[in-house]
């Protein structure tokens, strides 16, 4: 089901150019196989230009609903940091202050000078500065993930399972686990995506003395309405939650997740900050208007507008961007222009992204393949709903967000 708002030319849109996107997506990825489903909503001045729902939500079953369920992954990562702005705002921390001062076990972090391989002692040493929270914010703690593929510690990051969506171990557990691993550099010396935002999830924790869930729950959920963002799976939610799937090297699309049976019903011992979310698009969408409109959505203040453009700002050392500061790049993304902030991508030089956009646009994506960006120069939200792992195989994002700006008749720069 497609559905394009009469108002799209009034905000700026031409029709028959939106029009073209969702037969793009049917002809290049649902035709082929690659993507079972998908969902698009495209909103400016929060007014919404074009929402469409493609494919099956599970096999052989319905077609995808507008009130589907996704697994969002690390699209929970803006979520959680958000969440420890508010705690900012709070005077309960602040970027600079070191995380030991939290989690006393990070007080004699240490960095890999050598070993780890085939179970070889790691060799260390100290670490020239200490973690703060900043680091956690923008993934330059030194700490990893293990999909990376990269290094003996991502290599010991699996064997322990220490960025599974269900972590087996209680939160104070996964702490002591990661801390007693070296580190991949001193932290803010370069930038490694990672588990740093799980760490921060339990960082909220500890400060405010209340579990992720609820504080998720009371204070963002509620307020904003987004009655269908959770961790666990419930009975009334279970029908509308998609199958999720995965595709292998040889390009073989299976299934990872039943929506039927799902893993995300199950108890958790500890909640991934990181990654564990399950949402909608309608959701997800309230909680971008809410950054647009500078940390407020129909009467609920979140944060302050000074702490979204705080967020919203390039935190990479010396104003880099991603491509110089990256340890490793693991997504279809490139990352030339590109900076990162407290919580998303940002932004710096369009031209050197090499598609259209603005200076200052902020976004993220999952593992899933979803992604979402929020163009405050334009006043334009996007948000792209599918459940296909790993995001390097489906190469939407770049294309999507050129056919999506491509379609614009006026701009606001």
């Amino acid at each position: 089901m497609t559905q394009t708002a009469v108002s799209a030319e009034s905000v700026g849109f031409d029709v028959a150019r939106l029009a073209r996107i969702v037969p793009f997506l049917e002809k290049n990825f649902m035709a082929s196989g690659l993507l079972p489903h998908a969902q698009l909503l495209i909103s400016r001045e929060e007014q919404p230009v074009l929402s469409a729902s493609l494919g099956q939500a599970r096999d052989g079953g319905p077609a995808l609903g507008e009130d589907a369920l996704f697994r969002i992954a690390s699209m929970t990562k803006p979520i959680t940091s958000v969440a420890f702005m508010m705690l900012v705002e709070e005077g309960l921390a602040a970027l600079d202050t070191p995380v030991h001062d939290v989690l006393p076990e990070f007080s004699e972090i240490r960095v890999r000078t050598g070993g780890g391989e085939d179970g070889t002692p790691f060799t260390t040493r100290r670490a020239d500065s200490p973690m703060r929270m900043i680091d956690l914010l923008r993934h330059t703690s030194g700490l990893t993930y293990s999909f990376q593929e990269q290094s003996p510690i991502d290599a010991a990051y699996a064997a322990q399972k220490l960025d599974v969506f269900h972590q087996p171990r209680t939160s104070d557990e996964f702490i002591s686990a990661v801390s007693q691993l070296p580190l991949e550099f001193s932290p803010g010396c370069g930038w490694n995506y990672s588990i740093s935002t799980d760490v921060l999830g339990i960082i909220i924790e500890r400060l405010s003395g209340i579990a992720l869930p609820d504080f998720f729950s009371d204070r963002i959920f509620a307020p904003l309405g987004m009655a269908d963002t959770f961790f666990t799976l419930t009975a009334s939610h279970e029908p509308r939650l998609t199958d999720a799937w995965q595709i292998d090297d040889a390009g073989t699309r299976t299934l990872y997740d039943r929506g039927a049976s799902s893993r995300w019903r199950l108890p958790l011992k500890c909640y991934s900050g990181g990654g564990g979310l399950i949402s909608s698009t309608n959701d997800y969408h309230r909680f971008c208007q809410m950054l647009l409109r500078g940390g407020e959505l129909d009467g609920a203040r979140i944060l302050s507008p000074k702490t979204v453009a705080l967020m919203t700002a390039n935190h990479l050392p010396d104003g880099g961007d991603l491509a110089a500061n990256s340890q490793s790049l693991f997504s279809e993304s490139q990352y030339a222009g590109v900076g990162f902030g407290l919580g998303f991508a940002v932004t710096q030089d369009p031209a050197a992204t090499m598609i259209p956009g603005s200076v200052g646009e902020y976004n993220w994506g999952g593992m899933l393949s979803t992604f979402f960006f929020v163009d405050p120069v334009e006043r334009l939200i996007a948000v792209f709903m599918t459940q296909v792992m790993p995001s390097s195989a489906v190469q939407v994002r770049r294309a999507l967000k050129t056919l999506i700006y491509a379609a614009m008749t006026e701009s606001r720069a």
